[in-house]
């Protein structure tokens, strides 16, 4: 029975929290309790409970992914559906990584989070065909690739990504620039990268999300 579901919502447009409470009652779901804010939203879960927490990921005082984490710290038993514009990899590595249990998008239709919370509340993920999308065709065949780097060769291209220089990455890792040189060429074939100027630092910021 969709009454026995209990649910929290979280998001800082009240017009769409108002819409979203609206629509779910309108469905048979039980509201355990709305938020407008992250610290909120975890002071309530985390005193609440619910069986599932739809969350809005950018919003005041904490984030989605943020009270995710904290109330996965505390052990919280809630099964946790972030709600956002967000389709960029870094935002789908992020909560594939925090292992939420589903991941809708603004603009699609209410009967997908309808759909979302009866496949979580059977305990089977259910995410955005936009998510599962990106995840394998943009974010997957990137920690593929990154598997192939020695653990030395993770250190430099973390710090390539914070933009530290060959010297000073040399001077990081008590070795020569010579010897960082040597790693970056060995990165840019393992990577794939070609060798025009700056593809590796590149690569390393456009997905710094996935090796920092």
């Amino acid at each position: 029975m969709r009454d026995n579901i209990s649910i929290f919502i979280a998001d800082d447009h009240p017009l769409l929290l108002r819409g979203l409470i609206d629509q779910l009652k309108e469905y048979g779901y039980h509201m355990s309790g709305a938020a407008d804010n992250g610290a909120t939203a975890l002071d309530q879960i985390v005193k609440m409970q619910p069986d599932i927490a739809i969350l809005d990921e950018e919003m005041p005082l904490l984030t989605g992914f943020e009270v995710i984490k904290k109330c996965k710290e505390k052990n919280i038993n809630t099964r946790f559906i972030i709600l956002t514009s967000h389709k960029e990899k870094a935002f789908i590595y992020k909560a594939k990584k925090l292992n939420i249990s589903g991941y809708i998008i603004k603009d699609e239709p209410f009967i997908e989070i309808h759909k979302c919370i009866q496949s979580v509340s059977k305990g089977i993920p259910y995410f955005s065909d936009i998510f599962s999308s990106v995840f394998k065709n943009e974010v997957s065949p990137e920690l593929q690739k990154l598997k192939l780097l020695s653990p030395s060769e993770r250190t430099i291209v973390k710090l390539i990504a914070q933009n530290k220089s060959t010297k000073e990455i040399g001077e990081l890792l008590f070795v020569s620039s010579r010897t960082i040189e040597k790693h970056r060429s060995n990165i840019i074939s393992k990577l794939d990268l070609g060798y025009q100027k700056k593809s590796l630092s590149t690569w390393a910021n456009d997905n710094k999300h996935l090796i920092t």
